[in-house]
Parts: structure tokens; C-alpha cells; sequence
């Protein structure tokens, strides 16, 4: 079994032809399911319409602070208004981008704060986006609640590694690029951790360092695609299938068998994301 835990099949590049043929391959491959992830407006209204249609998608509604130049309480009430449909299993992508400052980054905090706070008001599980900020992501998260005990008490608790039960706050670091030490620190706090496709690239040992280090209790694989290849497909358009290839790296990486990753990994995210 294996499970995308981040994919924009919701690409507003891909034309309808291309949608389509993206998900025959889905639906030719040994994917169980794929999460959706909204990054503006429209891709969240895809992500929904994606997942009504299909059995194995699923869909995260949210804006990234990319976008967060674009957002206004209005829309934030039209986001919360798309949570409300069948399928919709969290808040996000959320976060903070200090590498490309596509909004000022002081937009950039205030809708980053206050998508969590709606994530608490639902008691949803959120989907952070997090480049060259990771103090200041951490600091935020904190802030709002999302660590807090409180927010802690709506979600049942996940086996650790040593099989006692834990909390699980339900927040999700996508394509985690940080440290181990940062990454051990997100799972003390209650947070998943996601990799992806970077993790097979020969020269990112942070990464692989994170995999091989954290416990695979906590982590999800993810594809990011269409970006973030990873081998051997680097160079060409991510797509979910793919995914298989940095489940295998993770697989090498902590010395388990490849069927084993796949099988935890997919049930991390099915309960992360509330998933029958």
C-alpha cells in the first residue's frame, strides 16, 4: 500500500488532457491514495472537485503564503466554507516561504496564523509549508495553540516506536528539509514529519539523515509533484507514482523492508488524516 501523502494533481498548468492522462497512471500504479493539496483558491475548489470524482484522492484546502498577497477574510471564509464538503481532510498547504518572499513576509505570518487558527476552530489536522523560516514556523505554531494540550485532547493518540501511546497534534511538516534536531523536536511537540523525492538526491544529506534518524512512526513519503523529482526520474514532471522511489530510499535508509515502509507509512497518514 502506498500513499501520497502531497500531490497537486490541481496544477494550474496541467491542461484536462494532462489531468487525465496523470490519472490513468495513478490508477495503473500501486498507489492507494493521494492527498490533494490546495495552494490558492481555485486549486482548493480542484482538489475538492478531484477528490468527489475519485475514490482513492482526497483533498487539503488552503492558501500558501506564496499566494498569501491574494487572501482576505472573505476568502478565508470561502476556505473554511470548502472544509465543510466530503473528502476534505485538513488545512493547508500553510506556512511560511522566506527563499522567494512571493507576499511580504509580514503577509506571510498574519494568514499563516490565522489559517491555523481556523484549522483549531475546526479542529482540523494542517499541512505547513516551511522554506528558510524554521525558527520563526516553530515560534508560530506554538503561538497559535497548535502544540497545545488542548489541541492535543481532539485527536486520538499514535503508537510510538517503543509502542506506547502518544499525542499526535495532528500538524504536518510537508517535504521536511530541516534538521534532525529539528525534526526530533516536531515529533516531542506532536508533529509528522513527510519526506520527499529530494531524499534520493546524492548530495542532500540532511535529509537522508532525517529519515535514517527519525522514527518511521512519524513519517510520511510524499511526491510534492509535479516538483521535486526524485532519481531516477529527476529532470522530468513529478507524478505520484513516483512516490515509490523515495519510500524505497527511506526503506535503504533505515535498513527495513521496502513493503514494510510502505505499509507504516500509509497507515500514518490514513490516521493522520482521519481515513477509514
Amino acid at each position: 500500500m502506498l500513499f501520497d501523502s502531497h500531490a497537486h494533481l490541481n496544477n494550474d498548468t496541467f491542461t484536462e488532457e494532462q489531468r487525465e492522462a496523470l490519472i490513468a497512471d495513478i490508477e495503473a500504479s500501486d498507489l492507494s491514495y493521494v492527498m490533494d493539496i490546495g495552494f490558492d483558491l481555485p486549486s482548493s475548489l480542484q482538489a475538492v472537485k478531484d477528490a468527489q470524482r475519485l475514490p482513492w484522492c482526497y483533498a487539503v484546502v488552503g492558501v500558501h503564503p506564496h499566494d498569501a498577497k491574494t487572501m482576505d477574510e472573505e476568502m478565508l471564509i470561502m476556505i473554511k466554507g470548502l472544509t465543510k464538503k466530503d473528502k476534505v481532510q485538513a488545512i493547508g498547504e500553510i506556512g511560511l516561504d522566506f527563499h522567494y518572499n512571493h507576499s511580504d513576509q509580514d503577509t506571510q505570518r498574519h494568514w499563516f496564523r490565522r489559517q491555523i487558527q481556523l484549522a483549531n476552530e475546526l479542529k482540523m489536522p494542517i499541512v505547513i509549508h516551511s522554506r528558510e523560516a524554521d525558527q520563526e514556523t516553530m515560534d508560530i505554531l506554538k503561538e497559535e495553540g497548535a502544540f497545545s494540550e488542548e489541541r492535543a485532547g481532539w485527536f486520538p493518540k499514535r503508537p510510538g516506536p517503543d509502542g506506547r501511546m502518544e499525542k499526535d497534534c495532528r500538524v504536518l511538516l510537508h517535504c521536511f528539509s530541516g534538521s534532525k534536531e529539528l525534526g526530533q523536536q516536531y515529533v516531542k511537540l506532536g508533529a509528522t514529519l513527510s519526506i520527499a523525492g529530494p531524499v534520493t538526491y546524492k548530495n542532500n544529506r540532511k535529509t537522508s539523515d532525517v529519515a535514517a534518524s527519525i522514527p518511521i512512526e512519524y513519517l510520511l513519503v510524499e511526491t510534492d509533484s509535479p516538483y521535486l523529482t526524485p532519481e531516477p526520474f529527476r529532470g522530468r514532471k513529478n507524478k505520484p507514482p513516483y512516490v515509490e522511489h523515495t519510500a524505497r530510499r527511506v526503506a535503504l535508509l533505515k535498513g527495513m523492508d521496502y513493503e514494510e515502509v510502505c505499509r507504516i507509512t500509509c497507515e500514518n497518514a490514513k490516521r493522520f488524516f482521519d481515513i477509514d
